[in-house]
């Protein structure tokens, strides 16, 4: 029979070499999984389908609105800080609609002679949804950038290990 004896450390009690050791073993514990479900749920709730998205150099996110327009929009204001892009995108977009939407309901452009300024505008209504679709999918693309970013951080990955009360050798390995 053996017996054999390890001490264990907790992440803090390491030295800086072996801390910095396990860290780069631990380099995608943040993101091993579907880490952007939750941005994708966000999407959701307010009604925009995320589809993909890629991100660094190639930065970017697909999608579809499974709401109208200014119901999405309605949404965000409702659900995101006014700090976020996302709120201010979608202020931006109801600017436009109401101001479109104004020069559609007036008066002066109805009658047969004036049908084509009336297509002109809503033309212009479905443009101001396309435009307002792709920026809120360069605002979310952003926020997954954002967030892959800070997962694989130094202080998210302390903040798993510290989280887990992960054990190491002396040396940094994970036990």
């Amino acid at each position: 029979m053996k017996k054999i004896e390890i001490t264990l450390y907790e992440f803090s009690e390491l030295s800086e070499e072996a801390q910095n050791k396990a860290i780069e073993k631990l380099y995608d514990i943040n993101i091993g999984h579907d880490w952007w479900e939750f941005t994708y749920e966000d999407a959701k709730n307010i009604g925009l389908k995320i589809t993909s998205f890629d991100l660094d150099r190639n930065r970017h996110a697909t999608g579809d609105f499974i709401e109208s327009g200014l119901n999405v929009a309605e949404s965000i204001i409702k659900e995101h800080g006014e700090s976020t892009n996302t709120h201010k995108t979608a202020l931006q977009y109801i600017s436009n609609l109401k101001e479109l939407t104004e020069k559609l309901n007036s008066a002066e452009i109805y009658g047969e002679e004036n049908y084509g300024i009336q297509a002109k505008i809503e033309g212009e209504i479905e443009e101001s949804e396309q435009e307002f679709l792709s920026d809120l999918l360069e605002d979310y693309s952003i926020i997954l950038q954002r967030e892959s970013e800070y997962l694989q951080s130094r202080e998210s990955i302390i903040e798993t290990i510290e989280a887990n009360e992960y054990d190491f050798t002396e040396d940094g390995k994970i036990y």
